[in-house]
Formats: C-alpha cells, sequence, structure tokens
C-alpha cells in the first residue's frame, strides 16, 4: 500500500545532473521535467481541462521554472489495470483497481514512462516524466496545440493529400520508435496529434510496451484499429502497427473506421474471420494500393511495404 508521504515522493526524473546531486546548488531546468521534492505537483499550474479518457484527465498546464506550456495526464484514485484481455475494451465502466493497493503496478508504469521519456523524435509526442501525488498519477508530455486528427475531422474528412501527409509523418515516427524496440499499439485518428504549425506526432503511449521479447501476447487496444493477430492473440511483433495505421488512413477519408457500424465485441469476432477492408470511393489508384498493402492479414508480408514507403519519403 502507498503511503500518502511516499505517494507525495515517489517520482521520475528522466534526467540526471551533477547540479540535481549537490545539495549546494539548485537544478534550473531548460525544460518542464519534473524534479523529485515532498510536492512535485507544486512544480506545475493547471490551466484547463482538455479532456477526459478511459485512462485519465488531460490538463494544459505550464510548468512553474520554465514557464513552459504542457500537458498532464492524471491518473486516479482508480486505475485500469490487470483487466481481462478481451473485456477491458468495451465494458463500461471496467473492473478498476486503486492505485492506494497497486504499488507494484505503479512502479510498472513509471517505469515505462521513464522508458519512453527517452524517445528523441520530431515524429513523437515527447514525455517529461511522471510522479504519484495522494494517489494519482501525474504523467507530464508535450503539450500541442493543434489538437488531434480526430477533433479535426468534426470538420469534414482529411483531403488525400493531406492524408498522405500525415501518412509519410507518421511512418517516420513507427520507425524510429520500431527501431527502438517500442510498438504503439494503439494507433488511430485520436492518437495523431499536430502542433500549432501543422507538424504531425505519434501520441499517447499509453498502452504502448518496451519488446523484451520477439513477439508480444498480450491484447492491448482499440477493437476497431486492431491487427488480426492482435486479436487473435497469436501473438505479434511492430508490424500490427501498420494495419492500425491503414485503418487510420480510411478513418481520415471516410470520417469513421471500417466496422464503425458494428458493436466492439463484435467487431474483435469480424476482425480475424472477414476480408480486409477496402478502401472504396473516388480516391487514387496509389491511395487505394497504400491502404490494401496496409491492411494485409499475412504480417510477413508487411515488411516490403513499410520498407518501400520510407524509401519514398
Amino acid at each position: 500500500m502507498i503511503s500518502n508521504k511516499r505517494s507525495q515522493q515517489k517520482s521520475t526524473d528522466v534526467r540526471s545532473s551533477p547540479e540535481a546531486s549537490s545539495p549546494e546548488k539548485k537544478l534550473r531546468p531548460s525544460e518542464p521535467y519534473p524534479i523529485p521534492s515532498n510536492n512535485p505537483a507544486s512544480q506545475y499550474t493547471l490551466l484547463e481541462k482538455l479532456g477526459t479518457g478511459s485512462f485519465g484527465t488531460v490538463y494544459k498546464a505550464t510548468h512553474n521554472e520554465t514557464k513552459q506550456i504542457v500537458a498532464v495526464k492524471q491518473i486516479g484514485n482508480t486505475l485500469n489495470l490487470n483487466l481481462s484481455p478481451v473485456w477491458s475494451n468495451v465494458i463500461s465502466p471496467p473492473p478498476v483497481a486503486d492505485l492506494e493497493d497497486s504499488d507494484d503496478d505503479i512502479s510498472e508504469i513509471q517505469q515505462e514512462i521513464a522508458n519512453l521519456a527517452q524517445c528523441d523524435s520530431e515524429y513523437v509526442t515527447r514525455y517529461y516524466g511522471s510522479f504519484v501525488v495522494d494517489y494519482k498519477l501525474w504523467i507530464i508530455m508535450e503539450f500541442l496545440e493543434g489538437g488531434s486528427c480526430l477533433d479535426l475531422l468534426k470538420a469534414g474528412v482529411f483531403s488525400e493529400a493531406q492524408i498522405a501527409i500525415i501518412c509519410r509523418e507518421l511512418l517516420l515516427g513507427l520507425d524510429y520508435l520500431h527501431s527502438e524496440g517500442t510498438i504503439h499499439r494503439d494507433i488511430k485518428a485520436a492518437n495523431v496529434l499536430l502542433s500549432a504549425s501543422g507538424k504531425v506526432k505519434l501520441a499517447d503511449f499509453g498502452v504502448a510496451a518496451q519488446l523484451t521479447t520477439t513477439l508480444r501476447h498480450t491484447f492491448v487496444g482499440t477493437p476497431f484499429w486492431m491487427a488480426p493477430e492482435v486479436i487473435r492473440q497469436a501473438g505479434y511483433d511492430a508490424k500490427a502497427d501498420i494495419w492500425s495505421l491503414g485503418i487510420t488512413a480510411i478513418e481520415m477519408a471516410k470520417g469513421e473506421p471500417p466496422l464503425a457500424e458494428y458493436h466492439p465485441m463484435r467487431v474483435l469476432f469480424l476482425i480475424p474471420k472477414a476480408k480486409p477492408p477496402v478502401l472504396e470511393g473516388n480516391f487514387t489508384p496509389t491511395f487505394k494500393e497504400f491502404a490494401s498493402l496496409c491492411l494485409t492479414k499475412d504480417p510477413s508480408e508487411v515488411s516490403y511495404l513499410f520498407n518501400r514507403e520510407l524509401r519514398c519519403t
């Protein structure tokens, strides 16, 4: 059980510094990393609530020392942990566990965040660190003013030219993540963010995991965007992200993913058995081929697409 005192002190700082270890010098960060202290939350001022999801609430905030704007995701007092593989995606509300009684789980999550904070790519949203205060996990992330592609879909679908640019940036982001041994596992329009200048970044690694073996055997992600091998739990690797990218491309072109008219539980049965989705409509043969190659049920054939598309960027 996390004591209140421990919950106030438990934090992860993603960078070490000689100044930070010296009692005579105060670390003056140039970036909004959390510094271990009795109350790390006091280093940030929450400005406004941006949204609420199944894994927490996101706020726009200021890092008081640097005056930089950041995004703060707060998780707690309850957190969706150790859920049954299928039901965690379709039951609402799902079973929950108190952070107060989940010391080991929180340590694992914070370690994953510390690992993700090492990611350094212009195509990936930055993580700065995390800490626990009063049984709430605070995750400090880069703030992107442009919102998500899902937000932009509310005004209408994207043009094919816009989708091509976004997919190119996403492929570069995936190339980086996969080279670092990380599978995103939840690519969709809601997790593609844009800066004020239009820079595209992959976001929300709440379900990403470091690859400790060649294949993973866990069921994580959002049903409509899931690759067949993920649903079958037959073991999968980074190629599962390419399938999700193809679904996301169709989502941006059509306004919703394939099978959106079905209940998520039914989708879990349809994706492994049905033929891959096809992009239909007034689109170029190139775009249709791209979607078709992404949505290949045999993962062994996906490497060809991934390598070819990166060479063309």
